[in-house]
């Protein structure tokens, strides 16, 4: 049997032996234990002191009414209990994470599924509703019949979430603890999707789920998100925290995100970074947003223009890659000067002993530092590039700009 909270909540209860006992102001579900059992209810008559069920004294239970296995004087006086998720306080009208759909949508009303159990009846939340059918009850619990409710709502386009793909969103760390809400279905999403729905959250909840995210995924979220909301959340994470993500991120997102900080915020956090990853970044910092060195990542693969495609290759298995930034690999020549570049499409399609001189790209472009990044734009739109090369004065290469770089710079402008 189906039964919605709005229809459980306000149900007269009676005990064993026929006595009234209050009505369901309340009722519990206690994540540690069990994720979807209902587990405890709370019970209020008059003035008299709440009392609370738990879910093997229930008989049975259906609209309007639920029945006890056991007396009153078996019942405990309630008392609040921070591990316990409110169905109708913590879920009802709240806004939830919908990890399938990947959006944010808000609870109007909840499923329940009843189980019998040793003789008992359990309830089992099995899904929420986030549709018009959830709103009219809401609307017109108390003022029309049951029945009458689930007559009309069932003509209308029904929209529910099961349970197992609902994320909550509960900003305080402590709580999350005690209710055992990780954010493991969020990680799963891709950084966009999950930065997309953290814009339609309050700021207390986009920090409370980037606090809890590991490192990895909170860096690739928040190089998505919009440098407004990212300032204002890494500015509030505690400084250590914040680092660790810092270290995570590509070099030159970290700069941009830095730049954005007040300086002695900045300086903070760049000596809780560990010392070459802090040094990069400073490196980065001196350049001028808008030039081709504010925009390049000093983090990229090269190799010597000598070596044979299997050596490579050889070398490359031994090596921890980013994948996926892994396009183009940058030559050397024998004075470890910049003499090209080679696409790895080409890389792989190669005989095994072909120089890497014989493979690499015309014409041979690059741009110094200092260029401005409307001549980055440029040189990517004329050519196509996937990568360009940024070279010192030396003609030695320090960084690449990535076509990401550059769609990510254009969509400021």
């Amino acid at each position: 049997m189906e039964i919605y909270a709005t229809e459980l909540m306000g149900s007269k209860t009676y005990d064993s032996e026929g006595n009234f006992v209050g009505r369901v102001r309340e009722f519990f579900i206690e994540p540690a234990e069990a994720p979807n059992r209902v587990s405890h209810y709370l019970l209020s008559r008059g003035s008299y002191q709440p009392l609370v069920a738990k879910h093997d004294q229930i008989a049975s239970v259906s609209a309007g009414n639920m029945k006890l296995n056991v007396s009153e004087r078996a019942l405990e006086l309630y008392r609040p209990n921070e591990s316990w998720l409110a169905v109708q306080k913590d879920l009802l009208d709240q806004q939830i994470i919908d990890t399938r759909g990947r959006k944010v949508v808000r609870v109007n009303d909840v499923d329940l599924t009843e189980f019998r159990w040793n003789g008992n009846t359990e309830l089992r939340l099995t899904q929420v509703d986030v549709g018009l059918p959830g709103a009219v009850r809401r609307l017109l619990q108390g003022v029309v019949p049951a029945l009458l409710v689930r007559k009309l709502q069932s003509k209308l386009p029904q929209r529910a979430i099961r349970w197992e793909f609902v994320n909550l969103v509960e900003p305080d760390p402590m709580r999350r603890v005690k209710l055992r809400i990780t954010h493991e279905k969020l990680e799963d999403l891709h950084p966009a999707d999950l930065a997309e729905i953290m814009e339609d959250l309050s700021a207390a909840e986009r920090q409370g789920i980037i606090a809890s995210l590991d490192e990895e995924t909170a860096a690739a979220v928040l190089a998505e998100l919009d440098e407004r909301l990212t300032t204002q959340i890494v500015e509030k994470l505690d400084p250590e925290k914040a680092a660790d993500i810092l270290e995570e991120m590509a070099p030159d997102a970290a700069a941009d995100l830095l730049a954005d900080l007040p300086k002695e915020t900045s300086e903070e956090l760049l000596d809780e970074m560990p010392g070459q990853e802090a040094d990069e970044v400073r490196e980065l910092l001196e350049f001028d947003a808008s030039t081709a060195g504010g925009m390049m990542n000093p983090e990229f693969l090269y190799v010597g223009e000598a070596s044979t495609r299997d050596e490579v290759l050889a070398w490359m298995r031994g090596q921890e890659l980013n994948l996926d930034q892994l396009d183009t690999i940058v030559l050397l020549d024998a004075t470890a000067q910049f003499s090209g570049t080679v696409p790895l499409a080409r890389l792989l399609l190669a005989a095994g002993d072909q120089r890497m001189t014989e493979l690499k790209m015309e014409p041979l472009l690059s741009l110094p530092a200092n260029a401005d990044d409307k001549d980055v734009f440029e040189i990517f739109d004329k050519y196509n590039l996937r990568m360009l090369t940024v070279i010192n004065e030396e003609n030695q290469p320090i960084g690449a700009i990535t076509v990401d770089d550059v769609v990510s710079r254009l969509v400021k402008y």
